[in-house]
């Protein structure tokens, strides 16, 4: 008889993660080159479990439910928030601020007395309204607009961090190392001419760097680092969301600046992306704009 033959980095990578995880998994398929998985995560530990299984099998990890989603070979494991992950209530009572997790639905939150996405398309996913960079096409500094106050992500080496306003007063954000050089070294980006050159009534890049320098009267807030995100930089945990500032605005519709700005702004994009995610774990890009 002869020998069982040695199992590959992929087929290592799905038994060792399937036994360590929770959530929902099925293998989509298994062709050399191609290989994708989907996994519904249970909790954030299974999240934690996939990032760091996924940097050592060298398996890209990408965000289920994001809106033109871009082509990508494997290997490759879909994380898709589901039903564990659906959460979706007002912090007090008759208050306009809710916590809401990545998996609840637009609609559901219609359903709950949220008014503010009700424009959206009712069967998207908290996480892909997020990531969908046409949803968050505010004009330049005007970021706050989008209504999100707070948000946790995970980032691909499996730094936790807490996002939300910052300035002197509040210095949260940069409670672990990770933190301490990626917030300083974007706001370097941003005070870079090259990155003040794209400056105009809308944003031209697709991630929305210009939160660190919103106008005149709105604070700087690092969760909106991740409007429009694309699924690329972090997998985002929770937000929290003001019904009442979604309510009364609306995005503007996303197209690429002039061919030459277009190029300027994707060498900042390129540079974001790599201060967030170094070694590539998170899909890139995640949307195809």
């Amino acid at each position: 008889m002869g020998r069982r033959p040695p199992q590959t980095a992929w087929q290592t990578f799905c038994s060792r993660l399937k036994a360590r995880v929770q959530g929902e998994w099925s293998e989509l398929n298994a062709e050399p080159h191609h290989e994708q998985a989907r996994l519904e995560p249970a909790s954030s530990a299974d999240v934690h479990m996939v990032l760091t299984l996924a940097a050592e099998y060298g398996v890209t990890v990408c965000l289920e439910g994001v809106p033109q989603a871009s082509e990508a070979d494997g290997p490759m494991i879909v994380l898709a928030p589901g039903r564990q992950m659906a959460r979706c209530d007002r912090l007090e009572p008759n208050s306009n601020r809710w916590f809401v997790q990545p998996g609840c639905l637009l609609g559901e939150m219609e359903a709950k007395g949220f008014q503010g996405l009700a424009n959206a398309p009712a069967g998207m996913t908290v996480a892909a309204w997020l990531a969908d960079r046409r949803q968050h096409d505010w004009p330049s500094g005007r970021t706050a607009l989008s209504g999100v106050l707070h948000c946790s992500v995970i980032l691909a080496d499996n730094t936790q961090a807490a996002l939300g306003p910052f300035g002197q007063e509040n210095r949260n954000p940069l409670d672990s190392l990770r933190m301490q050089q990626l917030i300083p070294a974007l706001f370097q980006l941003m005070g870079e001419s090259e990155t003040q050159a794209l400056r105009q009534e809308q944003w031209p890049c697709r991630y929305r760097l210009d939160a660190l320098e919103p106008v005149e009267g709105e604070g700087i807030n690092l969760a909106h680092l991740m409007l429009g995100h694309g699924g690329d930089l972090a997998w985002v945990e929770w937000l929290v969301l003001d019904d009442a500032v979604l309510s009364g605005s609306d995005p503007q519709d996303w197209s690429w600046p002039n061919q030459e700005q277009s190029w300027q702004a994707q060498d900042v994009d390129s540079r974001i992306k790599a201060l967030f995610d170094p070694a590539d774990r998170f899909s890139y890009p995640g949307q195809a704009l």
